[in-house]
Parts: structure tokens; C-alpha cells; sequence
């Protein structure tokens, strides 16, 4: 069991019953970590769950779920007073998109994404980092995007989102770092998820087009990294934006 990265470790992750969230909570698990699953699908999370509980390679390791709405501070804060144990890891992935032209982009639409994309990162993040601060060590890691570096026709709202939480992270990881807690972004390019799937087939090959390794990544590219950045393999890389894009910006 020597390459258990994650061995004795609770991480937290938000949207995690889909995509780059489901991969994570998988890589992290299979190293040993146990894992509190976060998102608003029950019925996903116990079937989740349930394969989680067959793959884990260490009988105490614990694998649960919560229902929790990230947008609202209150039901993050119920979800924190559930645990058991303090979080060692926090990643934050819960995302969505309302994409529009900003001249027909309606309110409720931009306040749905900053809400469940930033607001959530500032919600967990104030819950997990006062017992981090006491242990004095702990790993954050925030989901970002490349639209929030490049940005996106029709996404002003999902590209605030993303580069906000790469300010967020920077900010924190210097109010932190002292105490041993590394705050890292990894920035995704374009991955095969459900948000991705239902592209048209020209837009999905002007997509390629542009991406060097010209083809679109997978979840598990983006679990690798996080599972890179949860371990003492990354025990001096804080502040950080690690972007996963196939060399779509560089």
C-alpha cells in the first residue's frame, strides 16, 4: 500500500456526482483517501457511493454523501456540522453554466453562476479552513476554467465565475501559507462532461481547432493533477493555476 497518496486523508468535494468531480472523488479514493461527496443529486450520490465503497482499497476508509445546495452559505455550513471528522482536503468543482449574450443575459442567470461557482468557494472554504489553521496543515483546490482567463462570447457570467475564484485562490493561499495550507486552481480547457457533450459537431471541430494536442481532455486528466496537487508530491506549490487545456493557452 506504500502508493497510496492520499492515505488517512478526508477529502471534500463538491460536485462530485458527474464529470471531473465523480473522477476526482474516484483517483483520491483509490489512494486511500476517505471522501465526503457533495451535490444536489440523491439518487446519483448513493449509487456513487455504493461503487466508491467496492473500489476503496482500505477498510477504513469512509465514503458519504450530503445533499447540499453550494449557493447557500447556510446549507454548506449544515453540511460541515454533519462531519465526523475535519476535512484535510477540500476541492471545490460544483459549476454550472447559464450562457447568454450579455445584452439578453437576465439577472437571475448571472446570479445563479456567481452564486453556485464563487459564492460556494468562499462558503466552503470559510468552514474548512479554521480547523486547517488549527492543525496547521491542509489542501485546497479550486476548479477554475480557461474561460476565466481568456474568456468566452455568451459566458460573461461563467467567466467572472472562473476568474474570480483564480483571484480567491491567490488571496487566500497568501493568508494561509504560513500555516502550512496550500491553495491551488487547476484551470480545465474544454473536457468531455456533460457540459461539453451536447456541443454541435462544427462547434466541437472549430473547439479542436484551436487545441494543439487537437483533441478535447478527459475527467481523469484533470483528477491526475488534483490528485498531484492533494499530495505532499506538491507540499511547495501554493498560489498556483495549473491549466489542463492541451496547450489551449499558453
Amino acid at each position: 500500500m506504500d502508493n497510496l497518496l492520499l492515505q488517512d486523508a478526508h477529502a471534500l468535494i463538491t460536485g462530485a456526482t458527474a464529470g471531473i468531480g465523480w473522477e476526482i472523488a474516484r483517483l483520491f479514493v483509490q489512494h486511500g483517501a476517505s471522501v465526503t461527496l457533495i451535490g444536489r443529486n440523491q439518487e446519483r450520490a448513493e449509487k456513487l457511493t455504493a461503487l466508491l465503497e467496492k473500489e476503496k482499497p482500505l477498510s477504513s476508509q469512509k465514503i458519504v454523501y450530503f445533499l447540499c445546495d453550494v449557493s447557500s452559505v447556510s446549507s454548506v455550513e449544515e453540511a460541515f456540522e454533519k462531519m465526523t471528522a475535519p476535512v484535510d482536503i477540500l476541492v471545490n468543482n460544483a459549476g454550472i453554466t447559464r450562457d447568454n449574450l450579455l445584452l439578453r443575459m437576465r439577472e437571475e442567470e448571472f446570479d445563479a453562476v456567481m452564486n453556485t461557482n464563487l459564492k460556494s468557494v468562499f462558503a466552503t472554504c470559510k468552514c474548512a479552513i479554521r480547523p486547517m489553521l488549527k492543525a496547521k496543515k491542509g489542501v485546497i483546490i479550486n476548479i477554475s476554467s480557461v474561460i476565466g482567463v481568456m474568456g468566452n462570447a455568451g459566458q460573461t457570467n461563467y467567466a467572472a465565475s472562473k476568474a474570480g475564484i483564480i483571484g480567491f485562490t491567490k488571496s487566500l493561499a497568501k493568508e494561509v501559507a504560513k500555516k502550512s495550507i496550500r491553495v491551488n486552481a487547476i484551470a480545465p480547457g474544454f473536457i468531455q462532461t456533460d457540459m461539453t457533450k451536447d456541443l454541435p459537431e462544427n462547434t466541437r471541430e472549430a473547439i479542436i481547432k484551436n487545441i494543439p494536442m487537437n483533441q478535447l481532455g478527459d475527467p481523469l486528466d484533470v483528477a491526475k493533477v488534483a490528485l498531484f496537487l492533494a499530495s505532499n508530491l506538491a507540499s511547495y506549490v501554493t498560489g498556483q493555476t495549473i491549466h489542463v487545456d492541451g496547450g489551449m493557452v499558453m
